[in-house]
């Protein structure tokens, strides 16, 4: 209204996929191949299935191609098998330590996905009480002469006209105010890092310290896991948080800037040091000595982390990222019970705090507040949106229960904005997903003045009229594993390929299949391969092949199925 109406216009590129997955049974092929690749030995040569697929799969890809991958490994409780031949892979083919998983090889991006899935709440115990204060003290902080806002400085109780040294010093103060609690929360956090993760950085750390057991380069040991934990997890998600949700909306750009710079702290004590003094950045000067301290607590935690017994995946197969009493979404919510007696609309909603783990949606009215009241997760049948017509308000919700005597109940929640509802939609969604007897459908709007304010029907028993929707939801590190999506996506990721794996690894009986022959052609596939390790290439590949075309076999059948059923349909 303030603009008269007008907004502007927004430009929207959007990308829809659609695909079948087939039943299980028809992947079976293409999973134990996959599997076959990590419980064998860890070889460096071109004949794993992992190896074609990290060749074949373009950079741009390789982010999703790793999340889905380190979930199927997820769920088949080898993980720690996976990682490992990846990243010996990796080792075995870097010469210059200084460049160990730096680019975006589907190692490391393999490894970073790895702690996103599995790690996530950990990062969320170590750094959100931290990143919480930063959001709400709002403090102006800045190192850089360049940058510094003169005129902003004199609002933070300076005596006299601030100079760039009063800035400076004060900002000095603050950022250790904020990197001390960031660094003490990290070391102290060993007992808290998922075995999982831990059993990961012991494999990397062992097999970077065989490939580089040289004096000189005592420290690539440590930066190879530091390079994962602070530059790629820790960083980013203080960098950032709204990514990895440990805040629900970005940050202003004062607050911005100011997480910018922590994060470059805490990525310059990633690094051990090695890069302090270099750069442009010399400005960050000043907080070069509280950095050098904190590089040898660093050390003993990265030895700490990576003294771990144990070889097995932690807790085998899993189907599930997130434990059931781990707490998913939390915050203040409207609530209104389904029918009130007497009070008005506008009175009904009241504002209680909620938790939502894999077990229960409970509620109180304060965070601090004992008493407590819960809705269990495997109570819940159906959780949908409500039209604003019905209440006379936006950003409504309904949570809908089932009780053991099969009467059904309704919660209405309201949400402060559109994007919070989404959140909430999506993150109940999954957690009551494995639920059975879920509704197919429901009324969008409430039962007021003896009817239905979305079909007026006047019956409150009336059959819904409005399907639900509990499989759409906000892609996010919570997601259940879903190792038939999975195996797919990694199909249809090895059928873009296809042509150019046929071409480089196929037998070809009018192709010389000698160095010197490739080295004429142009050939970089097989250039420099001795006959033996060529043979087991193109053995490999052939076996992938035959399971790409089973698959495609099977993807045509079932097409044609659904065809003849849509002819024989009234419709049809």
């Amino acid at each position: 209204e303030d603009s008269g109406g007008t907004l502007g216009a927004l430009r929207l590129k959007v990308r829809l996929i659609e695909d079948r997955v087939l039943p299980s049974r028809y992947y079976q092929p293409l999973t134990e191949l996959l599997m076959a690749s990590v419980l064998g030995p860890a070889e460096e040569d071109a004949a794993s299935p992992l190896a074609v697929l990290e060749e074949l799969t373009l950079g741009d890809c390789r982010q999703d191609l790793a999340t889905k991958l380190v979930k199927l490994f997820l769920g088949q409780g080898l993980a720690g098998p996976f990682l490992d031949y990846l990243t010996r892979r990796e080792v075995a083919r870097t010469t210059d330590p200084n460049t160990l998983f730096r680019s975006n090889s589907l190692a490391s991006k393999a490894m970073e996905q790895f702690m996103k899935l599995v790690g996530m709440p950990y990062l969320h115990e170590v750094l959100k009480p931290v990143i919480h204060r930063v959001f709400e003290e709002k403090k102006y902080m800045e190192l850089d002469p360049c940058k510094m806002d003169l005129g902003r400085s004199r609002r933070i109780s300076f005596k006299g006209a601030p100079s760039e040294e009063h800035v400076r010093d004060a900002s000095l103060g603050l950022l250790t105010g904020y990197l001390g609690p960031i660094v003490d929360a990290i070391v102290g956090s060993v007992g808290r890092c998922p075995p999982a993760m831990r059993l990961a950085f012991k494999q990397l750390h062992q097999c970077v310290k065989e490939r580089f057991p040289q004096a000189e380069h005592e420290d690539v040991k440590y930066l190879a896991i530091s390079g994962f934990l602070f530059l790629r997890f820790f960083a980013p998600a203080i960098l950032t948080p709204k990514l990895f949700d440990l805040r629900d909306q970005h940050a202003d750009p004062q607050t911005s800037r100011s997480l910018l710079l922590l994060a470059k702290a805490v990525q310059s004590i990633g690094n051990l040091g090695q890069q302090l003094g270099q750069g442009k950045e010399l400005w960050m000067a000043p907080l070069h000595p509280f950095l050098l301290q904190s590089i040898s607590r660093v050390r003993h935690f990265l030895d700490q982390l990576v003294d771990v017994d144990g070889e097995e995946e932690a807790g085998g197969p899993a189907r599930a990222l997130v434990a059931p009493s781990v707490i998913v979404r939390e915050g203040y919510l409207l609530k209104r019970k389904e029918e009130p007696a007497s009070l008005t609309t506008r009175f009904a909603f009241k504002k209680r705090y909620f938790w939502l783990s894999g077990e229960a949606l409970s509620y109180s009215k304060s965070p601090e507040w004992q008493m407590r009241s819960s809705i269990p997760v495997s109570h819940i049948r159906a959780v949908e949106r409500v039209d604003e017509g019905a209440f006379q308000l936006p950003h409504v919700m309904q949570v809908l229960t089932q009780d053991a005597a099969g009467v059904l109940h309704t919660t209405y929640l309201q949400c402060k904005n559109v994007n919070e509802l989404n959140q909430w939609l999506s993150a109940l969604r999954k957690a009551s997903a494995p639920n059975p007897d879920k509704l197919a459908s429901c009324h969008p709007g409430a039962f007021r003045s003896s009817r239905w304010t979305c079909c007026l029907q006047a019956e409150r028993s009336a059959a819904g009229c409005s399907r639900t929707h509990s499989a759409v939801t906000l892609g996010d590190w919570s997601d259940p594993l879903d190792p038939d999506a999975e195996i797919q996506m990694v199909y249809r990721q090895l059928l873009l390929g296809r042509d150019q794996l046929r071409m480089k690894f196929q037998e070809d009986p009018n192709i010389d299949s000698s160095p010197e022959a490739d080295a004429e052609k142009g050939s970089g596939a097989t250039e420099g391969v001795c006959p033996d390790a060529l043979a087991r290439h193109r053995e490999a590949a052939a076996r992938l092949l035959e399971v790409l075309e089973d698959l495609d076999r099977a993807h045509e059948e079932f097409q044609q199925r659904e065809q003849q059923r849509a002819a024989l349909s009234p419709l049809g």
